[in-house]
C-alpha cells in the first residue's frame, strides 16, 4: 500500500488532498473510488488507512478507515555526516539510507572533496530532499529525514552527548576491529549517534584530530575490507539496525 506524508493535519477523519499527492495516487497509481492509501500526519505519530471515497475536477477526497499504531523507527537518533562525493552517489546513498532507518544526514566539504556545491548547494539540497521523502513513503517510515549542507568541518554543531564515530581507513590497515560495537554497546533507546564518513580520497589526519579533539569523536575500523564511500555510511547503518534491532 502506498504511504504519504502529509503536511497538514486533517480537522476530520475526512480530507481533501493536497494536489501533488492526488496526481501521484490517482494518475501515476491510477486511482480510483475506494483505492486505498496509509497516510502519515505531521506529527509523525500518527498514521491512518484511508480511502478515495469522492473525485471530482479539482477535488480528491479520502476517508479514514482505520488509525495504525506502528513503530518501524530505529530505537536511536541516527546523523551520518558524509563528504561530498562524486557523481550520483549522495542520491545513492540518501535513498538507501533512509531505508535503514537515518534520522538526519549531513553533506559537508572536507579538504580532499572532489567536487564543490558553492551556490549550487540549496538546489542539490532540495533534491536528495525529495528524494528521502520518495525513500521514507517507499520504505514506510514514520519520519523522513532532513537533509542539509555545511561548507566545513568547523560548522558541524553536535549535542555533545551523542555518540560520536568517524570511519578511519588506518584504523583498520592496523586491525582495529572492536570500536564500533563497543560504542553500539553503549547505545540506549532515545539516544543519538553520528557516523561520519570522508569522501572518496578520505580524511586528512588533520581533519580527524579536528574531530577528535574539538567534537569527541572516536576513530574506527569497518571491518578488514576498503569500503567505498557510498558503501562506508550503509555498512555502518546496517550493523546499527543489526545491534539493535534483530534478535539473537
Amino acid at each position: 500500500m502506498q504511504r504519504y506524508f502529509l503536511t497538514e493535519t486533517p480537522e476530520t477523519d475526512e480530507f481533501d488532498l493536497p494536489a501533488d499527492i492526488a496526481h501521484h495516487l490517482m494518475t501515476v497509481l491510477r486511482g480510483k473510488v475506494g483505492t486505498m492509501a496509509e497516510f502519515v500526519y505531521p506529527d509523525r505519530e500518527t498514521m491512518v488507512v484511508a480511502k478515495v471515497s469522492e473525485i471530482g475536477d479539482d477535488v480528491t477526497r479520502m476517508t479514514v478507515v482505520e488509525r495504525v499504531e506502528a513503530n518501524v523507527e530505529l530505537p536511536v537518533q541516527a546523523t551520518l555526516i558524509l563528504g561530498l562525493a562524486k557523481g550520483d552517489k549522495p542520491e545513492l546513498v540518501v535513498q538507501k539510507a533512509t531505508e535503514l532507518g537515518v534520522h538526519h544526514i549531513i553533506f559537508v566539504e572536507t579538504d580532499w572533496s572532489v567536487v564543490h556545491w558553492g551556490m549550487k548547494a540549496d538546489k542539490k539540497i532540495a533534491r536528495l530532499a525529495k528524494i528521502a521523502q520518495g525513500a521514507a513513503e517507499q520504505s514506510h517510515r514514520l519520519t523522513v529525514p532532513d537533509v542539509q549542507y555545511l561548507p566545513n568541518l568547523q560548522a558541524l554543531t553536535l549535542p555533545e552527548a551523542m555518540i560520536k564515530i568517524v570511519a578511519w581507513e588506518e584504523s583498520a590497515k592496523q586491525g582495529e576491529a572492536a570500536m564500533l560495537a563497543q560504542q553500539f554497546a553503549q547505545l540506549r533507546s532515545g539516544d543519538e549517534v553520528a557516523f561520519l564518513v570522508g569522501p572518496e580520497g578520505g580524511l586528512k589526519e588533520a581533519e580527524l584530530e579536528l574531530l577528535t579533539e574539538k567534537f569527541g569523536f572516536v576513530a574506527a575500523g569497518l571491518g578488514p575490507r576498503i569500503l567505498r564511500a557510498e558503501t562506508a555510511p550503509l555498512y555502518a547503518l546496517s550493523a546499527l539496525s543489526f545491534a539493535l534491532e534483530l534478535e539473537r
